[in-house]
């Protein structure tokens, strides 16, 4: 998965979030505190998903919680800084 490796553009970047987000929803513990934190509900998820927005808030749990972005990081093949390269190309600095 060369092209991920490197999230030069947003939409590669979106492609990352979207992936963050699928790989949360498979750990249990993982999930339950992102939705804690984001203050989201199930259908609220479902409809941000895809959203830039949603995308920020996923990379920013991630970044946030060092054990889950280096679990997701080894599942992905991709380097912790990758997700933060993703983070800065969907809002900036993170």
């Amino acid at each position: 998965m060369a092209l991920m490796n490197r999230p030069k553009t947003p939409e590669n970047a979106e492609i990352l979030a979207l992936r963050g987000l699928g790989w949360l929803a498979g750990e249990e513990d993982g999930f339950q505190m992102f939705m804690e934190q984001s203050g989201v509900d199930p259908a609220q998820l479902r409809d941000a998903a895809g959203s830039p927005g949603m995308g920020v808030a996923v990379l920013d749990f991630l970044l946030g919680h060092e054990e889950l972005l280096l679990r997701f990081c080894e599942s992905q093949e991709i380097e912790p800084r990758d997700v933060h390269r993703a983070r800065h190309q969907l809002g900036g600095e993170a």
